[in-house]
């Protein structure tokens, strides 16, 4: 049995070196807490209340909290194109290489200023179970 320790980079050494599953969970939820930090500094910076937003893409304040909680992961394409539309930006999606686990989603709410071409991914995406 290891040694115990409070050593927080020895915890996540323990918790997630060779284990891939762990590396995988571990990349999710950053992308789901990265998802949420976006959509909640896109509120911020209009000065909006979650309400607000809510009222701008036709949706309950209490939507709006759960898209604003890292630790929530079913994250609508539709839902987050409603709310980059609310801030006139669209949702770019793509695809990076990673060293160890193969491709990953990453999300990003862009400013529709800077797109030059828009596409939904929506149906090639395929769903997790």
């Amino acid at each position: 049995m290891p040694t115990r320790t409070s050593d927080a980079v020895e915890i996540l050494h323990r918790e997630y070196i060779g284990r891939p599953d762990r590396i995988k969970e571990l990349e999710s939820a950053r992308l789901h807490a990265e998802i949420a930090q976006q959509v909640y500094d896109l509120r911020i910076q209009e000065g909006l209340t979650q309400r607000e937003l809510a009222d701008r893409v036709g949706t309950r304040p209490s939507v709006i909290c759960r898209l604003e909680d890292a630790d929530y992961g079913a994250h609508s394409l539709t839902m987050l194109e409603r709310i980059a539309g609310a801030f006139g930006k669209r949702v770019k999606v793509t695809f990076e290489q990673r060293a160890d686990l193969g491709s990953s989603p990453q999300v990003e709410l862009s400013d529709s200023r800077q797109a030059t071409a828009a596409a939904s991914f929506a149906e090639q995406v395929p769903k997790s179970s």
